[in-house]
Parts: C-alpha cells; structure tokens; sequence
C-alpha cells in the first residue's frame, strides 16, 4: 500500500468543492485554520477537533541516548514534541 499525503492545495480544493468558496477564499481559509492551530500550540494551548482528534505540545525532559553504530552514550536535550490523540469515531472509521 503506497502512502499517500494530503497537502494543503488538495484540502483547499476539498473546501472549495464542499463548501463553494472560490479557489483562493478557500485557500485562504485553509491556511487560516492551520495558522490558528500552529498559534494555540505554540503558546501550549491543546487543539481538539471533534470527531477527529486533539493536538496538544508535550515537555521530553533530558535523556541519555546512545549511538548505535559505536555505542557512544549521547545526551538528548530537553525538548518540546507535538502529539496527536485520535479520537473514539476516527479510530472506529480507521479499523472498519
């Protein structure tokens, strides 16, 4: 099974046949959203869309890591990672 990425030109053009927005209403609306969901995240705030899932920024602490060519002990900053939670009605949509 070949994986396949919805981009955004192909989620505007989704928008503007549903909704009949013109082409550049819907791309404008597209990147809107997004910028939105981009901010919330950015300051911590979590992102849930119902039906679908939640967004939210989750703190990795300090950890050792290592290199498994040489063995190395490597140390892995502390850093901020993006999480996806899938919602019940997705999950159940994904495994019919």
């Amino acid at each position: 099974m070949a994986a396949k990425t919805v981009t955004r030109a192909e989620l505007a053009e989704a928008v503007y046949q549903e909704v009949g927005l013109s082409r550049i209403e819907s791309a404008a609306l597209v990147e809107a959203i997004l910028a939105e969901m981009a901010d919330a995240l950015v300051t911590g705030e979590a992102v849930k869309i119902s039906s679908f899932g939640s967004f939210s920024v989750r703190q990795k602490g300090e950890r050792v890591g290592r290199n498994p060519k040489t063995g190395e002990e490597v140390p892995i900053l502390p850093r901020r990672v993006l999480v996806f939670r899938p919602s019940h009605v997705l999950k159940d949509r994904i495994n019919k």
